[in-house]
């Protein structure tokens, strides 16, 4: 029997899954930082049974070690972790983006636009933490017009890896990025799906470069070769 504590346990184990999740893209929680049971519950006001929960939901991301009479800590990244999930990516956002330039795009200029000026914004700033967000919320976004939102979430739930190489290297290609979103944008709400695909895998593919940079700047934070 499920009882209301199961519930607001379950809600807390989300809450903090989604906030540490952010905290290691974005690396406030760095690759072999610690990560302690007990100090979480204290951050989050909780007991640690949802700390606990949390920590094994994100070891199935692959973003911690949960060992039995070990610290628990973050991962250092997987070259081909990210390879992987850019493969998963790139596979099913494809599909997003074919079913998104068959669509009918009654407002979707309107629900498009406010995003891509913020972005720009962002890009002009140079703030990367806002841009990332912007980021996402615009793929998220053409699925949900496309009615596939589901499709996305998929995808989040594989792309924390890429998440992380893409964070720590997106400074070197802000205003790049936003002109392939808007290319993707034009493309789609004039139904060319061909135009649109080739844009995003131009968009995903930088990836190799963006590891590449990444080992560069923060060497001690990847798996060695």
């Amino acid at each position: 029997m499920i009882t209301e504590l199961d519930i607001v346990e379950e809600t807390n184990a989300e809450r903090i899954v989604s906030l540490l999740r952010d905290d290691i893209i974005r690396l406030a929680l760095k690759p072999g930082d610690p990560v302690s049971e007990s100090e979480m519950a204290l951050r989050f006001g909780v007991s640690r049974q949802p700390v606990r929960e949390a920590l094994i939901r994100l070891s199935q991301m692959g973003l911690v070690t949960v060992r039995a009479r070990r610290t628990t800590r973050v991962v250092p990244i997987s070259e081909q972790a990210v390879l992987n999930a850019r493969f998963a990516r790139e596979a099913l956002e494809v599909e997003i983006m074919r079913k998104a330039a068959a669509r009918d795009h009654s407002g979707w200029g309107e629900a498009l636009e406010p995003l891509l000026i913020a972005q720009e914004e962002a890009a002009t700033s140079q703030n990367v933490s806002a841009f990332h967000a912007l980021d996402e919320a615009f793929h998220r976004k053409i699925a949900e017009l496309a009615e596939v939102e589901f499709v996305w979430d998929l995808i989040d739930a594989q792309k924390a890896q890429l998440d992380r190489v893409r964070f720590m290297t997106l400074d070197s290609n802000l205003k790049l990025s936003l002109a392939e979103h808007r290319d993707i944008t034009e493309a789609i709400l004039a139904g060319r799906a061909d135009a649109a695909e080739r844009v995003l895998r131009t968009h995903l593919g930088k990836i190799t470069a963006h590891l590449e940079l990444g080992r560069k700047r923060f060497p001690a934070y990847f798996i060695p070769r």
